[in-house]
């Protein structure tokens, strides 16, 4: 029998628990024809636990039938977070005091590991999906104690269907993009003679002989459970070097995603003799494979110019196999530069529940998101699309 499309004005968003997701089919499609589905959804609340609470809007019509389910999560965001503070800085110094100042309790929609998508629905197009969510959210926060909302890192794609946030007094600014490489090319070789400038061909021919000349070994697996104790202490390594810090992932999220996962996961790691040094753990979706964490030794990685060995023993291997691009996750962006990557732009929405703060704040929104003092995004020629 043919499904009733339901009128838009007799939509409604609360909460719906974990259990009745279970049997729910709008949760089980709810990102179709993304990599991260509903599966990843469901890792991530399990296994990366510090500092989140997860939970999920249903939206429903008017007899209470779920058409669409979108994830949130709830946290203490540092408006200050990525900014690395001087001790004797005027907020550190005020933190002493009060530890709380320029934190706010916040209701983020989407995803605590990766950007966010809209919850795909059979019988809600994604315009009616966002203005749903646009019109009920405040009240939401309101009854979450929230005082700030905020989409996370939703593609630039989006932009069209999440307006209507804007509307309703959300203000819209760039993340760190994520960048995207066409890699439909016979080789890696090809790739540098085609794609790269000779210097640039010269710098990274130079730069692979020193890992070339280690005799480091590639294996490729979906499931890097055997790894684990070997593979997590070198995410860590990576980790505490970034001056950006959102996720702290843990050993149950990579154990579990190439366990539950592993159509669409793919573990890259290095051996240099009996000692793993390095890995990276990328995704696959169609005939794209997507960059998600690495994971470097550094008493090695510097030395041996692992970033770029990693990337081209991961491009070689995405196009022996077939894929078309390459995509990225943010930051990192000088060799990305240089490689030929454009950017890939994803948005925040953020808005404060207080009207008047709100005012303020999308005043400032603009002046305090890193990536207006980031040196090196301007010299991407596809920079402004970021805006």
């Amino acid at each position: 029998m043919e499904q009733r499309i339901p009128d838009p004005g007799s939509l409604s968003i609360a909460p719906i628990g974990r259990d009745e997701l279970r049997t729910c089919e709008a949760w089980r499609i709810a990102f179709t024809g993304q990599r991260k589905d509903h599966r990843y959804y469901e890792i991530i609340a399990d296994t990366i636990r510090d500092h989140f609470e997860y939970g999920y809007f249903a939206i429903r019509d008017a007899s209470g039938r779920v058409l669409a389910v979108q994830p949130y999560f709830l946290l203490d965001q540092d408006l200050l977070e990525g900014v690395k503070l001087d001790r004797s800085s005027l907020v550190a110094r005020i933190r002493r005091h009060h530890p709380r100042f320029l934190k706010l309790r916040t209701l983020m929609l989407g995803c605590t590991a990766g950007e966010g998508h809209l919850a795909t629905s059979k019988y809600l197009s994604p315009a009616v999906v966002a203005g749903t969510l646009a019109q009920g959210i405040v009240a939401q926060a309101h009854a979450l104690g929230t005082q700030m909302i905020v989409l996370k890192e939703f593609p630039r794609g989006d932009r069209r269907d999440l307006a209507c946030f804007e509307r309703e007094g959300f203000g819209r600014a760039p993340s760190m993009p994520m960048t995207t490489l066409d890699i439909d090319y016979r080789s890696f070789d090809d790739y540098m003679q085609n794609a790269l400038s000779a210097k640039t061909r010269r710098d990274l021919r130079k730069k692979l002989r020193a890992a070339d000349s280690s005799d480091l070994k590639m294996t490729v697996t979906d499931n890097a459970a055997s790894f684990i104790d070997e593979l997590y202490p070198l995410y860590l390594q990576t980790y505490e070097r970034s001056n950006f810090h959102f996720e702290k992932l843990t050993k149950d999220y990579f154990r579990r995603l190439g366990c539950e996962m592993s159509d669409k996961t793919r573990f890259f790691i290095w051996y240099r003799g009996n000692t793993l040094i390095a890995f990276a753990l990328c995704m696959v979706e169609s005939d794209e494979i997507f960059a998600e964490y690495l994971g470097l030794d550094y008493d090695f990685a510097l030395d041996l110019h692992l970033y770029h060995y990693i990337s081209r023993d991961v491009i070689s291997w995405a196009m022996t196999h077939g894929y078309k691009r390459f995509r990225s996750s943010g930051l990192n962006y000088d060799p990305k530069l240089h490689l030929r990557h454009q950017l890939d732009p994803i948005d925040l929405y953020v808005r404060l529940v207080s009207p008047a703060a709100n005012r303020i704040m999308r005043l400032m929104l603009p002046w305090i998101v890193p990536v207006r003092y980031d040196a090196t995004l301007p010299k991407f020629s596809d920079y402004h699309q970021i805006w």
